[in-house]
């Protein structure tokens, strides 16, 4: 099960543990109850501090819970936790063996205080190709062994086909608590105690109204801010980032293949980077804050964020980057985590034996359709334009691909369900006129990005006809001390190491105004 290699690096973390726990599987005679105590044996053979039993009572089979000596820690798997998930099982492993988490004090005595009515039971359903659901199961997991009173499972869509029917789960990461749906998505450790934590989200607000204005403040935690937030702090400024999620787009990016010196990477290790980097100065990252308004005023520049908080920065750089377009069209947001899915890697073992329509037939289009056609049954690509815009290499693999058809000129005008989930959608053949309905159980969309710059309306911040803040060379908007950076800008061709760049830029802007602003006037 596992190479070698891994069992080095695993035998060495494993030498963290600080007293003995003890792995309890629920086992049947499947083939992946097999795998699991493997897996499971292999990991005891690396460690005297770990024992395992096969007696264990879970009705979901295969499972396996982690203990401490006679506790439950509350930590399970329904799952065989490779791929992604298997730094999930590691962490898991450490922490329930006493090795101090990689987490701010305050945070591990804010999970400790949690004390509510009842336990929290968690359940997160996830797939192992999907990269958003690493941090949901280690931040629940991390919760279960820190306070007693919280229980958590990670059940992998794949081994039960059955149950996801039943409970209709069609994207992870889902997340249900005692039962009742609790998110959806990628969600950061301070995100879910926000959420469990009812008095957490006005004492941040009440923490964040009290910070002092920031020289350079940054609205944005992807490539843009973080390289505005290191040429910022290097100047010696008081620097502050608010983001929603530290990284950005780039934590929904699989391969990345093409930032100069690093052959081959992924999105969130890159993420993982960027913020490692940023955290090696001294900036002030505001995490899970959402911008809500702009306004320059008396010298200083506030930002309102949705949790009621206001911050102030003498300049403020705009970084807030893109999110997915929509289609637009009935039964889109009706069915949207119901069989409307933006993401083939997390969501596509989900379709497994299924027919799928992917929109798009740009490179994200058509890779989409090359990836799902491996573990749907058909996949079905439609194209608004009358030929793929896809590099050539990508549309000889398409074509190559049985059970793949493209549809060119068709035009997606709505999304059928039954109530519950999708059952289809119509198409309109823009040369005949012809509307045309296809029988499906999800649509992948895949048809560009848009900016993130609604908050900004009536802010004095121009913005051209497509939505992007209108800069300068110098990464200058309209109104003076702010400037953007990245994809939410007028600057073409979004990409990774242009957005490190162009944050770049409106930082060593940012204080070329700070110097030029507060120079005393001449005698």
């Amino acid at each position: 099960m596992l190479d070698a290699n891994l069992q080095a690096q695993l035998k060495a973390y494993l030498e963290r543990l600080q007293h003995p726990i003890e792995l309890i599987a629920s086992l049947d005679d499947r083939d992946e109850s097999r795998q699991v105590n493997e897996l499971l044996t292999e990991i005891v053979g690396l460690s005297d501090k770990i024992s395992l039993r096969t007696d264990g009572t879970d009705a979901r089979r295969p499972s396996f819970q982690i203990t401490k000596a006679g506790a439950d820690m509350g930590v399970r798997f329904a799952a065989l936790p490779m791929g992604h998930e298997f730094t999930s099982l590691v962490l898991a492993l450490l922490q329930a063996g006493g090795h101090p988490p990689k987490v701010d004090a305050d945070v591990i005595e804010q999970i400790k205080a949690l004390q509510p009515e009842g336990e929290l039971v968690f359940e997160t359903w996830m797939s192992l190709t999907c990269h958003n659901c690493p941090d949901v199961v280690q931040a629940l997991n991390l919760m279960a062994v820190l306070n007693p009173k919280i229980k958590h499972v990670a059940i992998d869509g794949s081994f039960f086909q059955k149950e996801v029917e039943e409970r209709q789960i069609m994207a992870v990461p889902t997340i249900l608590l005692n039962g009742q749906p609790f998110g959806q998505g990628r969600m950061e450790l301070e995100e879910i105690l926000v959420k469990v934590d009812t008095g957490a989200a006005a004492r941040g607000a009440a923490k964040l109204d009290g910070k002092e204005p920031f020289d350079v403040l940054i609205v944005g935690g992807g490539p843009a801010g973080a390289a505005a937030a290191i040429y910022a702090a290097r100047k010696g400024i008081r620097t502050g980032v608010a983001a929603e999620r530290f990284g950005g787009q780039v934590l929904d990016t699989m391969a990345i293949e093409n930032f100069i010196s690093v052959k081959e990477t992924d999105g969130p290790r890159f993420a993982v980077a960027l913020e490692e980097h940023v955290k090696s100065y001294d900036v002030d990252i505001m995490n899970t804050q959402r911008a809500e308004s702009l306004k320059a005023e008396g010298g200083l520049i506030e930002v309102k964020l949705a949790s009621g908080a206001t911050l102030k920065g003498k300049t403020v750089i705009l970084a807030t980057g893109a999110r997915w377009r929509d289609m637009n069209v009935p039964g889109e947001a009706e069915y949207r985590t119901k069989g409307v899915t933006y993401c083939p890697h997390c969501d596509g073992p989900l379709f497994k034996g299924k027919k799928v329509a992917v929109i798009g037939g740009g490179n994200s289009g058509v890779e989409a359709a090359i990836d799902l056609a491996g573990v749907v049954d058909h996949v079905t690509l439609l194209e608004f334009d009358g030929q793929l815009r896809a590099d050539a290499v990508l549309q000889r693999k398409l074509h190559s691909l049985p059970n793949v058809k493209v549809l060119v000129n068709a035009q997606t005008t709505e999304v059928k369900g039954d109530g519950s989930k999708v059952t289809g959608l119509t198409y309109k053949d823009r040369k005949t006129d012809e509307v045309h309905e296809l029988d499906l159980a999800g649509v992948f969309v895949q048809i560009g990005l848009v900016p993130n710059t609604q908050w900004l309306k009536g802010s004095g911040v121009e913005l051209s006809p497509r939505g992007e803040i209108v800069v300068n060379a110098h990464g200058q908007t309209s109104v003076p001390g702010v400037f953007g950076a990245g994809d939410v800008t007028t600057v073409p061709y979004k990409q990774i190491v242009i957005a490190l760049g162009q944050g770049s830029t409106a930082a060593l802007a940012a204080f070329d105004h700070l110097i030029r602003t507060s120079a005393p006037a001449e005698a």
